[in-house]
């Protein structure tokens, strides 16, 4: 009886608790967005045709659509996958399936390359090694696992600057097997672009404005977009964190990015979160590049932050004459949520064991050919005309990549990740891994790389597309041993 009696005790105490609590109005309400906070810049959806929920089977169309990009009521004939831009945002965990079941409804060939993905070579979109070009009216299924987490994109490999200036680039996310930290903030995906079109017509600009002058120097759009809109609007309560996962689609520009009175904390890049935040007053991303940054959007109720461009010093002729230019505005509501520490991100990666690493050395160059055009390559070599560099599944090389140039370029590998090295040979901290580094003008980048598996030919190349349309490309022949 007293076990029964100490039971009926506790069953009272915990009743009346619970009914003190139900009387207390004063409890804290979980801050939050405001209602549609992130509409105006949401990415299109796309139906998955498997309901296996490891699985996301997709219909995606590259097609033209007449879109008002400009806001003046004037149709821009866009190139599009599944009509929206950008194209459809596709989301996976770590180790899912993907299938695409890709048509081409465009007046020219093209294909579609999963950028940062570590893909099987057949499914990599790159012309003439892992797949001939889809030609109008065929089709062509993708088919892969995305093995790592991280933002990463897709876009066409297939008179690449052309195509994807008129429009063809979308997001992917992979999001990790297990769950991410709790309180990194309330997520949007940005894709920043840019395009070149005519302000009186709104008719796009042709993809060889400019002639080999404009290729060298890497043609960029005059209408700056975020998520396909130019200047739109995201709504945030004040001090409440955002997830910014930010890619760089466009293809010349850099993206040097500023949030007037704030700073940024970057908590990953291409693939996966860092060890710790790193507190930025800027973010620069290359053509190709993301950034995975938390915000805090701060100020008074009703008043606009406008997050900005900014010209950046790229080689001869990158920042003279332009000005700073508005690319989103935050509008800010409620009242202030006070700051808290962000959770421990519990990312990071291992350094590569560079022990026998073999050396490779490349220079990125430029020449004129006995007619007088313009050449691009890799050791004054023309992706046309180049061996490719021999590797091995299993091998770790160690790059120096040359610049010769007075620009500097985006040097993208695919299939591989790789972490960047300094003159020294030193890791560059934090350790992480990249699929896209910079190269500065007549400076150097070095990195290392190790071929894990997917023997096969493997393309790299300056992520300025108009520069590997001109040349500016090689293979990585990768074998099993």
């Amino acid at each position: 009886m007293a076990f029964a009696t100490w039971i009926r005790h506790v069953a009272l105490a915990s009743s009346i608790a619970a009914c003190a609590s139900c009387g207390d109005d004063t409890a804290p309400e979980t801050p939050s967005q405001p209602e549609g906070f992130a509409d105006e810049i949401a990415l299109a959806t796309v139906t998955d045709l498997d309901p296996d929920p490891s699985v996301l089977e997709v219909e995606i169309e590259a097609r033209t659509v007449d879109l008002d990009i400009l806001g003046l009521g004037l149709p821009t004939t866009v190139w599009t996958y599944n009509g929206s831009l950008p194209g459809p945002l596709l989301r996976l965990r770590a180790g899912d399936r993907l299938i695409v079941h890709f048509k081409n409804s465009l007046p020219q060939a093209t294909t579609v390359h999963w950028h940062g993905v570590r893909v099987p070579q057949a499914m990599d979109g790159s012309p003439p090694h892992s797949q001939a070009p889809v030609e109008p009216g065929d089709t062509f299924d993708y088919d892969f696992v995305v093995p790592d987490p991280g933002l990463f994109w897709f876009h066409p490999h297939e008179a690449s600057a052309a195509q994807l200036g008129y429009g063809l680039y979308g997001a992917l996310v992979v999001d990790p097997a297990e769950p991410e930290p709790e309180g990194l903030g309330d997520e949007v995906v940005m894709v920043l672009s840019d395009m070149s079109i005519d302000q009186t017509t709104g008719a796009m600009v042709p993809a060889d404005q400019g002639g080999e002058l404009g290729a060298l120097f890497g043609r960029e759009g005059g209408v700056l977009l975020v998520n396909g809109k130019q200047h739109p609007t995201l709504h945030a309560r004040r001090g409440l964190r955002q997830r910014w996962r930010i890619v760089n689609a466009a293809k010349s520009r850099y993206f040097r990015l500023a949030l007037p009175g704030h700073t940024f904390e970057r908590i990953g890049g291409d693939t996966g979160l860092l060890v710790a935040p790193i507190v930025q007053n800027e973010i620069l991303l290359m053509p190709g590049q993301r950034a995975d940054v938390v915000v805090r959007p701060m100020g008074e109720d009703g008043e606009r932050v406008t997050l900005t461009w900014l010209p950046y010093d790229r080689g001869y002729g990158s920042v003279e004459f332009r000005e700073p230019a508005p690319l989103l505005d935050v509008a800010l509501a409620g009242d202030t949520v006070e700051p808290d520490a962000l959770p421990a991100l519990g990312g990071g990666v291992a350094p590569l064991d560079l022990a026998g690493a073999t050396q490779v050395s490349i220079a990125l160059t430029q020449h004129n050919a006995p007619d007088g055009s313009l050449v691009l390559g890799i050791n004054g070599v023309p992706f046309q005309d180049a061996e490719p560099i021999a590797a091995e599944v299993g091998e770790t090389q160690i790059w120096t990549v040359t610049n010769e140039m007075e620009w500097a370029h985006p040097f993208h590998l695919h299939g591989f990740f790789f972490q960047r090295l300094d003159e020294s040979g030193a890791f560059v901290e934090p350790v992480e891994w990249l699929d896209t580094a910079d190269v500065p003008e007549k400076g150097s980048m070095r990195f290392a790389v190790r071929y894990d598996a997917r023997p096969g030919m493997w393309m790299f190349h300056c992520h300025i597309l108009d520069h590997a349309d001109l040349g500016m490309m090689g293979m990585v022949d990768v074998r099993q041993r």
